[in-house]
């Protein structure tokens, strides 16, 4: 499980990017490059990382589930994922 302080680091770059969309859009339209330097960094989605949403693990992403791989095994073995099921031949 990643630690408290990562996940809450990442939720809040998800908050300030929320916030600037749509004036980085306009600026990236508008070709202003000399205002969008002076955003705050965390508002660029390239610094959003994609983790687990139950552990906050950032590496074995599934983005289609929006989980981590293991935690993708433990909850298909437990049937708590529709439709997914151990494979066996």
């Amino acid at each position: 499980m990643a630690k408290k302080s990562i996940q809450a680091r990442q939720r809040k770059r998800a908050v300030i990017v929320a916030k600037f969309a749509e004036k980085r859009a306009a600026l990236k339209e508008a070709g202003d490059y000399a205002a969008l330097d002076l955003l705050p960094k965390n508002a660029s989605p390239v610094r959003l990382k994609n983790r687990c949403q139950l552990t906050g693990r950032g590496r074995g992403y599934m983005r289609h589930f929006g989980i981590s791989r293991i935690m993708f095994r433990d909850m298909a073995v437990q049937g708590k994922i529709p439709g997914v099921t151990k494979a066996s031949w």
